[in-house]
């Protein structure tokens, strides 16, 4: 907050003075501007940065699992061989589940 050098002081009673007005002033200031505001509503107004996609569609090449490959037996995901931590009855668990 800036603070002007130059303003004149206040003695502690007029500053005790003046901030009980201010409290009091600032307590109805802030109940004024409280707005009640439905979410839903104001997230309507907002764009996504972007064009709009709506029309489009999307591609994508879906590749079964290589040799390289497994199927975590604990998240399902599929993993590279290098992410194998151990195999726990015959099925394999990611380094990640394995943490």
């Amino acid at each position: 907050m800036a603070t002007d050098y130059d303003a004149p002081r206040k003695n502690e009673e007029e500053l005790n003075e003046d901030s009980i007005e201010e409290l009091k002033a600032r307590r109805n200031e802030k109940s004024a501007t409280i707005v009640d505001e439905d979410e839903s509503e104001a997230a309507e107004g907002f764009e996504l940065p972007g064009a709009d996609l709506s029309n489009e569609v999307l591609d994508v090449e879906v590749l079964p699992r290589q040799a390289d490959e497994f199927t975590c037996s604990q998240c399902f995901l599929v993993h590279h061989r290098s992410q194998l931590a151990y195999e726990e009855n015959g099925l394999p668990v990611c380094s990640e589940c394995a943490a």
